[in-house]
């Protein structure tokens, strides 16, 4: 990071102009190893890279060079939307640049700039799939052209650079798009909304990056004309847009999942920095029923394979689930703004389920492949995806090394790189954690007091957590730390051999610190059954697993050439923890697959020897289909 430049937001994904806690940036907390610290290395020294190969491979950049050099729109590869994906990955490479300082990938970020740059024309426009003779006029297809959409992650890349390097021509070429977007869809431009919300997200960081109101009130406008019917007809029906009602009045997200994730994640932007208290409190109940009645035990989002959206309440299918990463991405974006904005654990409590059982689970261990969409029950074995090839299908089976529509990969690498920023937290007199990873983390109070704390664990393999303070002022201050929901009343919490309360929800100590003390808190990360809400008809009858934060899963790896779909699980065995994973007591059933699957009578699965039925691993679903084809399922029906 470049430490010369100095600004209140330096670092910072996101800075609201006001909220209950402020932000910590990517240089104050600095993860070290441990679970999400190897994640982080494996996205830096691998996924960013594989990334850049396979979008210059694809020609994604590519068609920069040939918009340059007018050889559009014959030469163009990709989607409407491919400029978007090199715009992600810019944005990785500056967080990730600015989290370690990378020279290297300084010099190739570099690269990219200089062969962006000279496709933007004069008054701020670039886009290489419209605008040219031969192609699509400017703004002749906002359902579906993305032109907006691809300036929101440019402005965002811009953000990132700016925040962690300064000025430059990154931030320039971005600051020149957003002006154009204020010019071209201003009060007196055109009236129109992009079909995939994110130009607003955008607008309103980028508002808060020049201190320059023009572009909140942008994003405001394109906020408040979406709901009305602005964008054309289609077969999934306006909701799919987002554009069936105002944003104001919705009460729970429909349509495609990551469009309303990312229009909520705007909304409550705007909503903390206008001071507008209904907008914020509609989003809260929207969130709230969303999470309530249509989120998957992984905090996935997304049912429905048609229109990538939401089903209606209750509607979970684990063997349909889209899920798509970047929904899950999506949803810590809404969920972080609102634990900003009011500073309630339960949205922390979201963001970890999302990042362990989401995020994590998109890339392969080796940071090399990816899952696009993430499903709880996998029937059938999957195919090997070609290694040359992007997958066609969104939907595969196992991890592809790139997509055709390869929205996830620089997803899940601008969130890695960025990810310090959602662990901890600042007020005027204490220091919040909201997730536990080992790391070191500095914050300065309200009075110019240092904090200086050092996180030990390898939390989620075990519940231990060892927060030293190495510096703190003379004055008293509070340390709160989250206790997840999942922890009920087990969580213990010690310092300086007194006990705190530790029920879900924030747990503070306030007291004089001093260098050396020792915040001990443990959490119970043993196995647990976990059963759905009977409104959930495609799981009623089964149990899940969750180890801590994780979701577990059994995979036909473990299973000795039984069938994953006629695995019985024992509710009334114990559970046992195997050093981050977990076994249960099960049953393999079997059917007669020759008959007429319905009948007069409930149909009997026969039990397979032996009847008392055996002890089966079950894993991490973050880490299912690493091991080659397999099947796969979370939810186990009882015995």
């Amino acid at each position: 990071m470049n430490t010369t430049v100095t600004r209140a937001d330096f670092g910072l994904p996101v800075a609201p102009a006001r909220g209950a806690l402020r932000p910590l940036s990517i240089g104050d907390v600095r993860i070290a190893g441990g679970y999400w610290g190897h994640k982080q290395t494996v996205n830096g020294t691998v996924s960013i890279r594989h990334a850049e190969e396979w979008i210059e491979k694809v020609g994604w950049i590519g068609n920069f060079d040939a918009a340059v050099e007018g050889r559009l729109p014959q030469d163009h590869t990709g989607r409407s939307f491919a400029d978007s994906d090199v715009y992600k990955l810019m944005e990785a490479m500056a967080w990730e640049i600015g989290r370690t300082g990378d020279a290297g990938m300084e010099r190739r970020l570099q690269a990219l700039v200089a062969r962006i740059a000279p496709a933007q024309e004069e008054d701020g426009y670039i886009n290489t799939y419209f605008g040219r003779p031969g192609q699509g006029a400017r703004y002749s297809d906002l359902e579906w052209g993305h032109e907006l959409y691809s300036f929101g992650h440019l402005i965002q890349a811009g953000i990132a650079r700016g925040r962690t390097h300064g000025e430059d021509e990154l931030v320039r070429i971005a600051r020149r798009a957003a002006d154009h977007v204020c010019e071209a869809f201003g009060e007196n431009g055109l009236q129109g909304v992009c079909g995939h919300p994110e130009i607003e997200v955008a607008l309103a960081e980028f508002a808060r990056y020049t201190g320059d109101r023009k572009y909140l009130d942008q994003a405001l406008r394109f906020i408040e004309r979406r709901g009305h019917g602005t964008l054309g007809q289609i077969e999934f029906g306006q909701s799919y847009f987002q554009d069936d009602q105002p944003v104001r009045d919705a009460k729970v997200m429909t349509g495609h999942s990551v469009r309303a994730l990312y229009l909520a994640a705007a909304a409550v932007d705007a909503a903390v920095d206008t001071g507008d208290g209904e907008l914020l409190d509609g989003m809260i109940e929207q969130v709230a029923n969303t999470v309530a009645r249509r989120t998957y035990l992984t905090g996935g989002m997304g049912a429905h394979h048609e229109g990538e959206s939401f089903g209606v309440d209750y509607e979970l299918p684990p063997d349909r689930a889209y899920s798509e990463t970047c929904a899950g991405v999506g949803s810590i974006m809404v969920n972080y703004r609102l634990l900003l904005a009011t500073g309630e654990a339960k949205y922390a409590d979201l963001i970890e389920r999302t990042l362990f059982n989401v995020v994590a689970a998109s890339p392969a261990e080796d940071g090399r492949s990816f899952f696009y969409t993430n499903t709880l029950h996998q029937r059938e074995q999957g195919q090997e995806p070609s290694a040359t090839e992007p997958s066609p299908r969104a939907s595969s089976s196992l991890r592809a090394p790139w997509f055709e529509v390869s929205c996830c990969p620089t997803n899940v690498a601008r969130t890695l790189s960025s990810l310090g920023a959602l662990l901890a937290t600042t007020t005027d007199n204490g220091v919040q954690l909201h997730q536990y990873a080992a790391s070191g983390i500095s914050a300065r109070l309200a009075d110019g007091s240092p904090v200086v704390l050092r996180v030990e664990t390898d939390y989620p393999r075990s519940g231990g957590i060892r927060i030293v303070v190495e510096e703190t002022g003379a004055a008293a201050w509070e340390l709160s730390l989250r206790i997840p929901a999942w922890a009920g009343d087990d969580a213990r919490l010690a310092c300086a051999g007194e006990s705190y309360d530790a029920a879900p929800g924030t747990a503070r100590i306030s007291r004089t610190f001093s260098p050396g003390d020792v915040v001990e808190l443990e959490l119970p990360v043993q196995p647990r059954w976990t059963f759905p809400d009977p409104r959930i008809d495609a799981v009623r009858g089964a149990a899940a697993v969750e180890r801590g934060p994780v979701v577990m899963c059994v995979e036909s790896t473990d299973l000795h050439g039984h069938d994953v779909n006629g695995v019985r699980v024992d509710t009334s065995a114990p559970l046992l923890d195997e050093e981050g994973a977990a076994s249960v007591q099960v049953r393999f059933g079997q059917f007669d697959d020759g008959t007429w699957p319905y009948g007069a009578c409930a149909r009997a699965q026969e039990d397979t020897e032996p009847a008392s039925g055996e002890r089966v691993k079950l894993i991490p679903y973050a880490s299912w289909a690493n091991r080659g084809p397999s099947t796969m399922r979370v939810w186990m029906p009882t015995a």
